[in-house]
């Protein structure tokens, strides 16, 4: 069974590494001034990603993190990207690739927080 080490986020910037396993970037457009070859990107699911409306209502302010993490797991409810993401996440880890500054504050935390939940409750 997975591990809630399966799931792990990382800037798209910084450089491919053995231990990210499988890359997908989760971004709904792509990074500013990256190469594919550069990005090493296995899969990009960009439905994943907040809405354009979500995203630009947040406009990743600290201050409507959570508000925008609710409003966020409602819109993954039944997305199919997010099932794609778990069975890959069982079958080894995975990498969440995002262009956002902020490590803290930004879409995939949220989307890796909702992955290690479901996986812990498969445990």
């Amino acid at each position: 069974m997975a591990s809630e080490s399966a799931v792990r986020i990382k800037r798209v910037y910084e450089p491919a590494d053995v231990a990210d396993g499988r890359r997908v970037l989760v971004d709904r457009l792509w990074p500013r001034g990256l190469t594919k070859a550069a990005a090493a990107v296995d899969d990009w699911l960009r439905e994943v990603a907040p809405s354009p409306e979500l995203r630009r209502w947040w406009d990743h302010d600290p201050d409507r993190m959570d508000e925008f993490a609710r409003r966020y797991r409602a819109e993954l409810a039944g997305n199919p990207a997010v099932e794609t993401l778990l069975e890959e996440a069982r079958a080894g880890t995975v990498t969440l690739l995002f262009a956002a500054r902020d490590e803290r504050v930004n879409h995939a935390t949220v989307l890796a927080e909702l992955l290690q939940e479901r996986l812990r409750r498969e445990a």
